[in-house]
């Protein structure tokens, strides 16, 4: 089962597609992060929402929101993938132990070997203010981020 909105984030340390550690409570005071957890890179559905993103940063830009993905894919190939499609933002392995973060958050499918599409909202103090979970297959639209954007966090200046 999924975390609940009005509940502490879990922290946790993964590597980006650099092979840097990025940490949530590294944000905490500083900004809101959007977590958009994905089942694998270079699928087609995936490939296409993560674009999507891509193509309106300046949505959580203008939020002052830090827009993190999480895969089950190792470093190497969130890098690849990313230098492929131009993504200018953080992608995070969740590759070992494999799922640990996506288990926290409730959003990891045991008989598939990877996280559902779930996005997290978390506010600057690190408590998820709005979540949206697909069924298996379905995108997340853009317009589902903009809603749950305006709806918890005021647009910066």
């Amino acid at each position: 089962m999924a975390l609940e909105n009005d509940t502490q984030a879990p922290d946790f340390d993964l590597a980006n597609q650099f092979g840097e550690h990025v940490r949530l409570s590294d944000f905490r005071g500083r900004k809101p992060v959007a977590l958009v957890f994905f089942p694998l890179a270079f699928s087609s559905t995936c490939t296409g929402e993560l674009c999507a993103l891509r193509d309106n940063l300046s949505l959580f830009q203008q939020h002052g929101v830090e827009l993190i993905g999480i895969s089950v894919d190792s470093k190497a190939t969130l890098r690849a993938w990313a230098e492929e499609e131009g993504y200018d933002f953080t992608l995070l392995a969740d590759f070992w132990p494999h799922g640990a973060v996506a288990k926290e958050y409730g959003v990891f499918l045991e008989e598939k070997g990877f996280a559902n599409r779930a996005t997290f909202v978390i506010d600057a103090k690190g408590v998820i203010r709005a979540s949206f979970i697909t069924a298996p297959g379905q995108a997340r639209s853009v317009e589902e981020y903009r809603a749950a954007l305006d709806e918890v966090l005021p647009v910066s200046v």
